[in-house]
């Protein structure tokens, strides 16, 4: 066999370097737009930073103790797991508007699966998990089966899980003290951990944990680069061997499941199962604000999920700050709708680098 013909031997020998896109841009702003379009969660880092140091700067002490910090954590943990949810449905070019409405029904069925079935608390538990991903799994069907728009599926989704949920539960609640004496597990995400003079709740560490896992499984695993393809361009996904459809499922029965996972955490915050619980109206408003400042693009296949996290924390850092200062509410509202726009005018800047 002559040397030519040999050619793992070849291969061996052979630059690695396949191929390096050269970049021609000139300048200082050239490189920045180059640099933030390759770190998408960069901007939201920069904007936590700087808003921390401000707040910090403003209130002193009382704002940088660690309490006040770990309790921003606290205030977000329900957002962020949402946010974490709604990533996925935004990294496919779609819109979830029914995350909130689930999180509360998945609160409801694990309440009545306990108190009135008589139900160990821990299947309750994962009967809330499976009705989460079976929602998920109707409004996946709807989108990637009958090409229906995902604004208008999780629209109407919304909608009929809103009112299942009154129907359902009859509009009763369910107490805290009813819960903490006959089934706490349910409430087990509430429970507090101290380091220091910092507060944790397991709710807390399970978003962090979550946001851990989806980083890895979005940028280390076939299904992560299915994702992204599939929001830039499901046609031309499709033509390079990606099952679109299958895909799609998955996205949106795990958004389901991460609902439901949003709904035991909503248990161990409040205590309480209620079915008017206001996170079912203003959860997926909440979520899409995260993940809009975090820097995913609402065209989808562009972004970073640790982006959506930083989101989240930059919501609860204005919030916090702000009432701390006594400042009206109503500024909250304000500045974070300037920072909706702003967001997505620096996402539109920053694409003309790819243009």
């Amino acid at each position: 066999m002559s040397s030519s013909d040999n050619y793992e031997s070849a291969a061996t020998t052979a630059n690695a370097q396949v191929a390096q896109f050269e970049d021609n841009r000139k300048g200082l702003v050239g490189q920045i737009q180059n640099r933030l379009h390759q770190t998408p969660s960069l901007v939201p880092l920069i904007v936590l930073v700087f808003s921390i140091a401000l707040f910090g700067l403003l209130l002193g002490s009382r704002f940088f103790s660690p309490f006040a910090l770990t309790l921003i954590l606290q205030q977000v943990q329900i957002v962020g797991v949402l946010a974490a949810a709604q990533t996925l449905i935004i990294l496919t070019a779609g819109i979830d508007l029914s995350v909130g409405a689930i999180a509360v029904l998945c609160t409801v069925v694990m309440g009545k699966a306990t108190f009135s079935y008589g139900i160990p608390p821990a299947i309750s538990v994962a009967i809330g998990l499976a009705v989460g991903t079976t929602i998920g799994a109707i409004s996946g069907w709807l989108v990637s089966r009958m090409k229906l728009p995902p604004f208008i599926v999780t629209l109407g989704m919304w909608q009929i899980v809103l009112a299942a949920n009154y129907l359902y539960s009859a509009n009763e609640t369910i107490r805290s003290q009813d819960i903490e004496a006959e089934a706490a597990f349910l409430q087990f995400l509430g429970y507090k951990l101290q380091f220091g003079g910092a507060t944790f709740t397991l709710g807390v560490v399970l978003m962090i944990v979550l946001f851990i896992v989806l980083a890895y499984a979005l940028r280390s695993t076939a299904w992560g680069r299915h994702v992204y393809a599939v929001g830039d361009d499901p046609e031309a996904a499709e033509l390079s061997g990606v099952n679109v459809h299958k895909t799609y499922m998955s996205v949106y029965m795990v958004t389901g499941f991460i609902c439901g996972l949003a709904a035991w955490v909503m248990i161990g915050r409040f205590g309480s199962i209620s079915p008017s619980a206001t996170t079912g109206v203003i959860g997926n408003i909440q979520a899409i604000t995260a993940v809009v400042i975090g820097g995913i693009s609402l065209f989808g296949g562009r972004g970073s999920i640790a982006g959506a996290l930083f989101g989240a924390l930059i919501v609860g850092v204005f919030e916090l700050g702000l009432r701390m200062a006594g400042a009206d509410p109503q500024w909250t509202f304000m500045l974070i709708g300037w920072l909706i726009i702003a967001a997505v005018a620096v996402d539109q800047w920053i694409r003309k680098v790819s243009a």
